[in-house]
């Protein structure tokens, strides 16, 4: 029996499964978890992928691992392999200024046929400006920007700053793969191949300020090696490697429905949407992955039900219980801000209230139409820009829900099948590790 490793490193957590290669049988698995908070110690990752290591018992029998890891998070490394700075996390807003910036000097139909992308402050060029902007002496310290499963790989693989690991700070180690580089906003599939390297150098060095150690974009087949001379496949960022995991093909779309909620489909074709509204994001396969991200998904079911003061299983009976429409009553989810649309400074708000309609069984249904109504528009942008979409694939925490499974067909026009849970993105890294060990 082959053994091959996945770790997903996500906002909440570290979880790694070990899974015999030739059958996808999962063996064993560990988890952690990490802290909260928009900014993050990335040294509080690498405890918790030790700790979910060895929950796991340990990778010493494995053949090969991969990590699937949050996208976008700034890691920004001095000269020494050091992290400079807590490093800004997707969900971290405070860069929605240097994204306009950013748009205002290049214009967004450039960086969008440049990158696939329209800055957002979601992604890792608008943090690179806003350290440059807001941090100017730490800015001018960065010998190095990797993202969070490319330092974690690095880590693994045994590099790290001095007297923190046997390989040393040897920056130019740090790999990373398509999926994850696509979402930095300075890098380009079309400018990929074998010998160029992707990366947009005047669109990073008008971020940054200056030029700086980039991670070698491996190829979806190729591998790199640990200290143990494991093999090292290439990783993924976190929905890339769920549609490895929950096995979508073309014509599938995944809404997933976590802290974020991301709708993204599997693509033979790369998309270009000069509004921003679709992310024209690679595949960890050689592909294409268009995705749509919200801010606000689970989070939306978690405050109805802490405000009506009931589990995720009353919400949801509460929910059934209420006509569609909910009576009229309407709540725009935005309550951290929002990524798409892009409105960093929004709030939610509830709306359509009258004395019939204001009931907690409505309020429920409320929540679950508005939160599912956000990723329908996400299927909305997707159909604009030429994607086929043929079929939904619901995973995530809230897919759990009876009433959220229920009611999405009707909200996002497409059936829709609810895979059984799993760990998607740490199951499509093991699936990336068997194929580079041969398996």
């Amino acid at each position: 029996m082959t053994l091959v490793a996945g770790v997903d490193s996500s906002t909440q957590s570290c979880k790694v499964v070990v899974m015999d290669a030739e059958t996808g049988a999962v063996v064993r698995e560990g988890r952690a978890t990490h802290p909260e908070g928009t900014e993050v110690d990335p040294a509080d990752w690498w405890r918790a992928l030790e700790q979910a290591i060895a929950a796991a018992g340990g990778l010493d029998d494995v053949a090969a691992w991969s990590i699937g890891g949050q996208q976008h998070g700034m890691v920004a490394l001095d000269a020494e392999g050091r992290v400079i700075r807590d490093a800004l996390l997707w969900n971290d807003t405070r860069s929605a200024g240097a994204a306009e910036a950013l748009i205002d000097q290049f214009g967004a139909e450039s960086l969008a046929q440049r990158t696939g992308l329209v800055p957002v402050a979601s992604f890792t060029i608008t943090k690179l400006r806003w350290l440059r902007d807001a941090e100017p002496d730490n800015a001018a310290r960065v010998a190095a920007v990797a993202l969070p499963h490319d330092w974690l790989m690095w880590r693994l693989r045994g590099f790290g700053p001095v007297g923190e690991s046997a390989g040393g700070p040897v920056l130019e180690e740090l790999v990373t793969d398509r999926s994850d580089a696509s979402g930095t906003g300075y890098w380009s599939p079309d400018a990929w191949a074998p010998g160029l390297d992707g990366y947009d150098r005047e669109l990073f060095i008008a971020a940054l300020g200056h030029d700086a150690v980039l991670p070698r974009v491996l190829g979806p087949a190729e591998w790199v090696v640990d200290g143990a001379e494991r093999r090292v496949a290439p990783g993924a960022g976190d929905n890339a490697g769920a549609a490895l995991g929950v096995g979508a093909g073309t014509g599938d779309v995944v809404v997933s429905i976590g802290t974020s909620g991301t709708v993204f489909a599997v693509s033979a074709e790369r998309t270009v949407d000069p509004s921003g509204t679709v992310a024209g994001f690679a595949d960890a396969d050689g592909g294409f992955l268009p995705i749509v991200v919200t801010l606000n998904a689970a989070r939306v079911l978690d405050a109805i039900a802490r405000l009506l003061g009931v589990d995720h299983t009353a919400l949801s009976d509460l929910a059934l219980a209420a006509h569609p429409g909910a009576g009229g009553l309407t709540l725009l989810p935005y309550f951290e801000g929002e990524r798409t649309p892009n409105l960093p400074d929004a709030t939610a708000s509830l709306t359509g209230m009258t004395l019939a309609s204001t009931t907690r069984e409505n309020l429920a249904r409320a929540a679950v139409e508005g939160m599912l109504s956000g990723l329908g528009a996400g299927l909305d942008a997707l159909r604009e820009v030429g994607v086929p979409l043929e079929r939904a694939l619901l995973i995530g925490g809230a897919a759990q829900s009876a009433a959220v499974r229920e009611i999405a067909p009707a909200v996002l026009g497409l059936p829709v099948e609810v895979p059984a849970p799993g760990e998607y993105v740490a199951l499509g890294a093991a699936r990336q590790a068997a194929r580079i060990a041969g398996a």
